[in-house]
């Protein structure tokens, strides 16, 4: 007898690591945007991709607001090509992040995105700045 967890066989390890490896290729946490901002150079650019009412009322210090219908090359032209682009929106009840990322991808940009966005950021316990 299984259990509804069971029922369906986990994968194989390879191909769990391919799987898991990926995912990483395409986002990352709250947790590690902290981290990387406070105790490591910053490689990346912080994306808010929220309306610049919700962006001045609280976001994630260091971030830049760019909400995605205003992305472009030409708002993108300060950055070098390689530049790493993380977005994040409200939170995971918003598609806004994937949005900005497919038009950042769309523009040929490297781009991650911050999984859990501002809830998850707040849910982490960090701080907002304003």
């Amino acid at each position: 007898m299984s259990t509804v967890v069971t029922r369906i066989p986990a994968a194989a390890s390879q191909q769990a690591l391919a799987h898991f490896e990926a995912r990483l290729a395409y986002e990352t946490d709250c947790a590690d945007v902290w981290y990387a901002t406070r105790h490591e150079a910053k490689d990346f650019v912080l994306l808010d991709v929220r309306t610049p009412t919700l962006f001045a009322a609280g976001h994630v210090p260091g971030a830049i607001n760019m909400p995605t219908r205003t992305i472009s090359e030409q708002h993108l032209a300060e950055y070098a090509p390689d530049t790493l682009f993380v977005v994040y929106c409200a939170g995971p009840h918003c598609n806004g992040a994937n949005k900005a990322a497919v038009k950042l991808a769309q523009l040929g940009r490297p781009v991650k995105e911050m999984i859990g966005g501002l809830t998850g950021w707040i849910d982490e316990g960090f701080g907002l700045e304003r």
